[in-house]
């Protein structure tokens, strides 16, 4: 059939029966009534623990956590544990086997922030992928981080992993800001596609990955993700996107703005960022000569 006999018979399907339209898309009646099934209420319940869990001690792997579930009053195998955390998509930090070997279908990029002396702001950036529970349901949340100020420049939330949503913050920061030199991401599909890679590599950014199962290659951004979820999502127990959304955006200004940070100097990562002045009373000032020590990672 033709691309104009296709257009036709969908045009003329519109105002006819449901069979017809299902003809004309070549889809089964049966697909027209099927609606997709959320997971169970037990199943959203063991997901909220393994989340609150994961979120203290990221080593857990399937056994690991099937074992404390069941430690916890919950008597379920590794297979519901294994399905739930891939929805999830947690993955125990641990040192695994080969990990010299590539995975398939994408290019290996080195770490190249190992004993590089991080200079100020848009030298280094970093993004990652969370999971956000919720009163019903869940979604997820990915963020670009400056590792110098540790400011949040850039989010987006979805409903799936896909890589549409990382590609919408990666753009959302580089509309505020120049690019930056380097940009740290995990070894995940999304940041690991030629979608993602292409997009950094047109603006000239250096592409660093972790290494597999390296907890403190990306460490920055996974307290990140310990601050968002104890000081917020657990806190308030969103209810929708919509929230959810409301709930994000008055975090991450409080954080940005408003919630000063040990490691800089009682400072908060605006004042680095975005250059503000240091208004605090001399008498409270660090001693340091400079509001941050050079940062070098280990």
């Amino acid at each position: 059939m033709s691309t104009a006999q296709k257009r036709s018979t969908i045009a003329a399907a519109e105002q006819g029966s449901i069979l017809a339209r299902c003809r004309a898309l070549d889809l089964s009646r049966s697909s027209y009534y099927y609606k997709t099934k959320g997971e169970s209420e037990l199943n959203l319940e063991l997901m909220r623990v393994m989340d609150q869990e994961f979120t203290l001690h990221s080593f857990h792997g399937v056994m690991g956590m099937r074992d404390f579930l069941r430690l916890d009053g919950y008597w379920v195998n590794e297979k519901r544990v294994r399905r739930l955390m891939r929805i999830m998509g947690l993955e125990a930090v641990a040192p695994k086997p080969d990990l010299s070997r590539p995975g398939k279908g994408h290019k290996r990029w080195p770490y190249l922030l190992r004993g590089l002396k991080i200079e100020g702001p848009d030298h280094v950036w970093s993004t990652d992928i969370t999971y956000i529970p919720m009163a019903k349901g869940f979604l997820y949340l990915t963020a670009v981080m400056d590792w110098y100020s540790r400011y949040v420049i850039s989010w987006r939330i979805s409903n799936s992993l896909d890589t549409a949503f990382c590609l919408e913050a990666l753009h959302g920061a580089l509309l505020q800001r120049p690019a930056p030199r380097i940009f740290n991401t995990d070894q995940g599909s999304q940041f690991t596609s030629a979608e993602f890679t292409g997009a950094l590599l047109a603006e000239g950014i250096a592409i660093s990955m972790d290494g597999k199962g390296r907890a403190t290659d990306n460490a920055f951004i996974e307290r990140l993700w310990r601050t968002v979820k104890q000081q917020c999502i657990y806190r308030n127990a969103p209810s929708d996107g919509h929230e959810l959304h409301q709930i994000l955006s008055e975090f991450f200004a409080w954080y940005n703005h408003h919630r000063p940070h040990q490691h800089l100097d009682g400072l908060t990562p605006a004042h680095l960022y975005l250059g503000l002045p240091d208004t605090r009373p001399k008498g409270v000032k660090p001693t340091l000569k400079q509001p941050q020590p050079s940062l070098t990672i280990a």
